[in-house]
């Protein structure tokens, strides 16, 4: 059907092609009714389940079934919905049904109603899984991109946030929205983001994690380009630094862009505690990025090359910790690693309970067997052990599982050239750090380049008063974003 044809007045030819366009469609719902202020009759079309059926009832049919004197074909429907928009085009008619509205057509009348009664399954607003919190919200996104809006709208009640809706994908279309201020966010890396994902062709978008791979900088890189948050506070507050934030429809995360290296480590509790304990987590989680990714790795280059930078009596103990061994310490190393990460990916999938009885006591078990078998050495459990604490100590999954690989290719680079491997690893490392972009933004900013002013929020947590500049990362139109009232006070 050419889907550019207008629609026929005839009401009969109008149902018999939606029962084209949908065929085999078994939750498509025509209702054929008349309405009795005008005597006209109509069909109401929808999709089961993808639609409010309470609305459907009392908002659209009964108002329309309800025996109403001065009525007479052509006069205006009286429905109690909110929202009724006339509608001549057969494909946005289609898009419209699938995205649980509603389809009035009427007799002798070339143009169809779209009804605004949808109502698809959604779930509660619960707390974050991924992102727990002390003392912030307990309130996470859901799947519904307009309560997701609605949940950063009531953070920041201001007119200059502004929100650009783009459509993405051919098969099945999905709603994404641009939310940020407009007197601060730059209208360069607007565009850019925009031009980024209109470019975008595909079948579908299903999460935000698709979006963030299509549109990063550099697709090959195995560290996060963009944040993903489960937290209404945590993207407001993004927001407000000078950022923008991607709302995806069926998502329950949001996409930040630009962030820089540091981003990663930082959690929206750091901003309701005292600055001195945020800073002392913040160093906390950098020592414990470095242990993850190097400890293995360094592990392995003093027992297997540079063993005389041990002490004697840590000597003796480690010989005899690994003297019924019959593997080297990089087969060691790396089938406790990989263990490790069976254990955590079990844990992850199955149900919660059994979960966490699989990760401890198979730990546990395991661990012990394996070294009372001779297999592993005691120090080697201690290295694993602390290496995957450390990572947990990561408040941002995306970084945790690139510091899980970059663990691996350490451990290789370190079983074959010793100490000058970690260093050949490290410095390439660090040079594609410096080489990295976000949104065309410095990933290793404001370090590389070294920018003073915005210090005071990236490895310490400096006191919100002294905070008085936003981040220069995002280059933001206003860069001041508070007065420092303690120096206007005098305050001490």
């Amino acid at each position: 059907m050419d889907q550019t044809e207008p629609i026929s007045s005839d009401l009969k030819i109008n149902i018999e092609r939606i029962k084209e366009i949908f065929s085999d469609t078994s939750d498509l719902v025509i209702r054929k009714l008349t309405i009795k202020q005008t005597t006209e009759q109509a069909a109401l079309i929808y999709i089961d389940g993808l639609t409010d059926g309470a609305a459907i009832n009392s908002d659209v049919l009964r108002p329309l079934q309800l025996d109403s004197s001065g009525g007479k074909p052509g006069d205006e429907l009286m429905m109690t919905i909110g929202q009724i928009v006339p509608e001549t085009n057969w494909y946005q008619i289609e898009i419209a049904i699938l995205h649980g509205k509603s389809i009035l057509f009427v007799s002798g009348r070339e143009a169809a109603y779209v009804l605004g009664t949808s109502g698809w399954p959604q779930r509660a607003i619960e707390d974050p899984q991924m992102e727990a919190s002390l003392k912030g919200a307990h309130q996470g996104f859901v799947e519904t991109s307009g309560q997701n809006i609605a949940m950063i709208r009531r953070y920041i009640p201001n007119r200059e946030l502004k929100m650009k809706r783009l459509i993405v994908g051919r098969r099945g279309q999905t709603s994404v929205t641009i939310i940020y201020l407009e007197d601060v966010m730059n209208p360069q890396l607007l565009n850019d983001l925009k031009d980024r994902i209109q470019k975008i062709d595909v079948d579908v978008i299903l999460n935000t994690g698709e979006l963030a791979e299509l549109i990063e900088d550099n697709p090959f890189s195995l560290f996060p380009q963009f944040v993903l948050t489960e937290r209404p506070d945590s993207a407001a507050s993004q927001i407000l630094q000078g950022r923008c934030v991607v709302v995806v429809d069926r998502s329950p995360s949001v996409l930040v862009a630009p962030v820089s290296f540091y981003s990663y480590f930082q959690s929206i509790d750091d901003y309701s505690t005292r600055w001195s304990i945020a800073t002392f987590l913040r160093l906390l989680r950098m020592f414990a990025f470095i242990t993850a990714t190097f400890l293995p790795a360094f592990y392995i280059a003093v027992v297997s090359f540079h063993i005389e930078i041990i002490p004697m009596k840590l000597l003796l103990t480690l010989g005899e910790s690994r003297g019924q061994v019959p593997f080297p310490p990089f087969v060691e190393a790396i089938i406790m690693e990989i263990t490790l990460e069976m254990l955590r990916e079990a844990g992850v999938r199955l149900p919660a309970p059994v979960g966490q009885t699989v990760g401890i006591v198979g730990g546990i078990v395991l661990g012990q067997a394996v070294v009372q078998a001779g297999l592993i050495s005691n120090v080697m459990v201690i290295v694993v052990a602390f290496t995957a604490i450390s990572s947990f100590i990561l408040p941002n999954y995306d970084m945790v599982a690139a510091v899980r690989l970059i663990r691996f290719m350490l451990m290789i680079l370190s079983s074959l050239f010793g100490f000058v491997g970690i260093i050949v690893g490290l410095m390439t490392m660090i040079a594609h750090l410096l080489t990295l972009k976000s949104l065309g933004m410095p990933y290793g900013s404001p370090l590389a380049p070294l920018r003073f002013s915005d210090l005071k929020d990236t490895l310490i947590r400096a006191p919100l008063w002294l905070m008085e500049k936003r981040p220069k990362n995002a280059l933001p139109l206003q860069e001041k974003r508070q007065t420092n009232t303690r120096k206007e006070d005098g305050a001490h």
